[in-house]
């Protein structure tokens, strides 16, 4: 147990950031707008609460298959195919509880104690305490600030000891909203193929782009498919976070490692939320593209604005559903302002800072996750805040 305490002390700390100083005032009655979390506005589509409620009434409530039912895992691999340019059999896809879970389950199957672990910074602090578990070590390689947060390869190679085991990549990226081009993802590509390195691949933004944004995932690349592990989650796109339903796939080697892990934490997921999911999967497309134009409305909103308050400038979001402001001009630590905000505008924002010190003079702005009012009255409090310093 002191083992245990001594790998995941340092990164607990790093879970909640301003939600958790935000939910200490939950009881004040203050009219806050939480825009610091990545939670989606929307509610799920009727047609996939439907299909979710027939497999519930026709009593589809017992144990399923350890990996997923086979018709959803079969329609993944169709859609794998058709949209991602991966091809894997249904046997190389394990349905899982969210992202969250998937990524828990390849690192804890695949990192042995010592191994050590790329994280893109900014990072993502959820993936610190998961590498940790597993006894591995997290080691951040800056992305290219200067250049929009690009990849790099020169500021990656330089952290690869014999240590490296494996890169975590976020493409759609949280927080920076930069959707990743085929050359920046080659440019990756190489350097794990170079140090036989592994890549898990946390594509939960594929769906949600803008202005003609292509996402590419890295698993379809030349020589890329028998070392990545590429994880996906029906979480954002279809506004189903609190259904906890995601999927990850791999090539056969792989997958055993993985299956010891899930079979033994949670056996398989709920079996009838399984039907939603198929559902979301082979359901109308024009479903997912009325959530994503909501998201972009409200991006333009919250970009256009923060570019005309003082001493802020942000960049247009290729994908996601955050901005990721530059508030450097202001002289202000990250944190010490994002507090700022909240104690005097009642706005709740994350720190850039959050993400690791690359994100030092940002902010993280979560626009999807409240409406479209709501986003117009937070922009109109952060003006008058910026207005006022």
């Amino acid at each position: 147990m002191k083992y245990l305490a001594k790998r995941i002390t340092g990164s607990s700390k790093k879970s909640f950031g301003m939600y958790a100083r935000a939910a200490a005032l939950h009881d004040t009655g203050r009219d806050l707008i939480h825009m610091e979390l990545g939670s989606p506005h929307a509610d799920t589509p009727n047609g996939i609460k439907q299909a979710t409620i027939r497999a519930l009434l026709a009593g589809d409530v017992h144990y399923s298959h350890f990996q997923g039912i086979p018709k959803l895992r079969k329609a993944l691999a169709e859609k794998l195919s058709a949209r991602n340019g991966l091809d894997y059999t249904p046997d190389e896809i394990v349905v899982t509880n969210g992202l969250t879970h998937a990524s828990f389950a390849a690192f804890m199957a695949l990192l042995d104690p010592g191994d050590e672990v790329i994280l893109l910074e900014p990072y993502y602090p959820q993936h610190v305490g998961k590498i940790e578990l597993a006894g591995a070590k997290p080691v951040f390689a800056r992305l290219d600030a200067a250049n929009r947060f690009s990849i790099n390869p020169a500021l990656i190679e330089e952290k690869i000891t014999p240590k490296t085991k494996m890169i975590a990549l976020i493409n759609p990226c949280n927080p920076t909203g930069r959707v990743y081009s085929r050359e920046e993802l080659q440019g990756l590509a190489d350097l794990a193929i170079k140090h036989d390195l592994l890549i898990a691949s946390d594509e939960v933004y594929e769906e949600i782009l803008f202005d003609n944004a292509k996402h590419i995932s890295i698993a379809s690349l030349p020589g890329m498919r028998e070392r990545t592990i590429s994880m996906f989650a029906f979480t954002k796109s279809f506004a189903m976070d609190g259904w906890r339903i995601g999927y990850l796939t791999a090539p056969s080697n792989l997958i055993e490692g993985i299956l010891k892990i899930t079979t033994n934490d949670v056996t398989h997921v709920n079996t009838f939320i399984q039907e939603g999911a198929y559902a979301a999967v082979t359901g109308p497309s024009d479903v997912l593209h009325d959530l994503v134009e909501e998201d972009r409305i409200k991006r333009d909103i919250v970009v256009s604005r923060l570019n005309q308050m003082p001493g802020v400038t942000c960049d247009w979001p290729e994908g996601t559903i955050y901005a990721f402001p530059n508030v450097a001009a202001l002289g202000i630590p990250a944190q010490s302002l994002a507090e700022t905000i909240l104690d005097k505008a009642d706005v709740v924002v994350e720190a850039g800072s959050f993400y690791g010190s690359t994100g030092e003079g940002h902010l993280r702005v979560c626009f999807g996750s409240q409406s479209t009012e709501r986003v117009t009255e937070a922009m109109n409090r952060l003006q008058r805040f910026f207005g006022s310093l």
